[in-house]
């Protein structure tokens, strides 16, 4: 799914906590927003493999949340909202679209890899790529309920986030075609460093839309 709509849930959970907890200032929902977009940083580094853990953020959220029920702090429930979004993120990939060049093919059977039971988790495709149409009605429908609830800054952000997302779905297809007339006009040292699902489908001579 898009780092936007992974930011707007990840902004949808500190809503919900600052509703019951005062605690939840301005920092838990940056902290929250990082921490949905923070997986996607393994990109051009073993994509959903290096910083996806959709069993582990997952554990660890649990001593953080109790942690800031005692301690009460805006700084404990920042991190304990950073872990419960990259939680989300983990295990949203997993319903998501394969790890492929072109995931609307529905081809690869990588969507998250779980460091827990050591194998690559299949992808469910209820949402069938990042930038999908419903890829985009999800971060709105997320987006609803938080721009009710919020105002000023924050509310400014979501509004920021949807235009973005809006873009990338309206250029996602073609961003792959232009990517692809990039890929042979570059030296082979920067090829090299481009994520592997982009390496392995124009390697194998695959450039169909």
């Amino acid at each position: 799914m898009m780092a936007t709509t992974h930011a707007l849930v990840g902004i949808a959970i500190a809503t919900a906590a600052a509703v019951a907890v005062p605690e939840v200032t301005l920092l838990g929902f940056i902290a929250a927003a990082a921490g949905g977009v923070f997986p996607d940083l393994d990109l051009y580094a073993g994509h959903r493999r290096t910083l996806h853990y959709p069993v582990y953020f997952g554990l660890a959220a649990v001593p953080a949340v109790l942690l800031a029920l005692v301690v009460a702090t805006p700084v404990a429930w920042a991190l304990a909202l950073f872990l419960l979004a990259a939680a989300a993120h983990s295990i949203m990939d997993a319903a998501g679209g394969g790890l492929e060049l072109r995931p609307w093919r529905g081809r690869s059977q990588r969507a998250v890899y779980s460091h827990y039971h050591r194998r690559w988790l299949r992808p469910r495709r209820y949402v069938r790529y990042d930038g999908a149409p419903e890829d985009l009605a999800l971060g709105a429908i997320v987006a609803v309920p938080v721009l009710v609830t919020v105002e000023g800054p924050i509310a400014l952000g979501i509004w920021a986030l949807l235009l973005v997302s809006v873009v990338y779905t309206l250029v996602r297809k073609p961003m792959v075609a232009a990517a692809e007339w990039l890929f042979e006009r570059v030296p082979s040292t920067v090829q090299t460093r481009l994520p592997d699902r982009f390496l392995e489908e124009t390697v194998n001579g695959d450039t169909k839309s």
